[in-house]
């Protein structure tokens, strides 16, 4: 479900990035979207089923977590993940802000205690991600893009960063077969825009191969 509002402070005005591709490739690139949304869905489903058993027998809470996101234009949407976190996590949140390990307007920390035993489990292997298919599905998302930011992360930005939000949102993205959990957030702003530069069909196909490949070898080392 879009919402009909933008959040106030992504004005994407006086920024450094010129965004101008092919209609041929935009259409190519939601034509994949489409596809592979639809495919992953029905493959997916079974073990989607699964998961949300294994949820719902934890705590008894509720299977999917929605939460606003910032998205293309800076056009704010709901993001669907399975629920990876106790029920009372944004009210924890308050009380461990100061041990974020991730300089700049991300808030993240390796050992997170408000992450459920299945959490981490799902989390490790990306799985908590897979509602998003239905994202990508709406046209909210694409396979591959920038990752949504949460409000209040934008409104943190400066107007470099901002420009993150130029291109349509993404279930993965350079950052994410380059170093995973492991870089800072310049880094992961600047592998973005270096994604948002470069496009095309090839590189898009190239991420989405090397981001299954990604999962795939967390299974079978163990890494974050």
């Amino acid at each position: 479900m879009k919402l009909k509002h933008k959040t106030d402070s992504t004005n994407i005005r006086n920024v450094q990035i010129i965004v101008r591709r092919k209609q041929s490739y935009l259409i190519l690139k939601r034509i994949v979207d489409y596809i592979g949304s639809v495919s992953g869905i029905i493959l997916l489903f079974p073990l989607c089923i699964i998961i949300a058993i294994f949820i719902k027998f934890e705590d008894g809470g509720p299977v999917l977590f929605k939460q606003e996101r910032v998205g293309h234009n800076g056009a704010n949407f709901y993001i669907y993940k399975f629920r990876s976190m106790c029920l009372d996590a944004e009210k924890l949140k308050l009380g461990i802000l100061e041990q974020n390990e991730v300089k700049g307007a991300m808030f993240k920390i390796k050992n997170d205690p408000r992450i459920t035993h299945v959490g981490k489990f799902i989390r490790k292997h990306s799985l908590d991600e897979l509602p998003q298919l239905v994202n990508v599905l709406l046209g909210d998302m694409s396979l591959v893009g920038p990752r949504p930011p949460l409000v209040e992360e934008v409104l943190k930005y400066n107007d470099y960063q901002k420009q993150r939000l130029l291109v349509r949102p993404g279930l993965s993205g350079l950052w994410q077969i380059s170093g995973r959990n492991n870089l800072s957030f310049d880094q992961m702003v600047e592998l973005d825009l270096e994604y948002i530069q470069r496009r095309n069909m090839w590189l898009d196909l190239t991420i989405i191969f090397k981001t299954m490949y990604t999962v795939i070898s967390i299974k079978k080392n163990g890494a974050c």
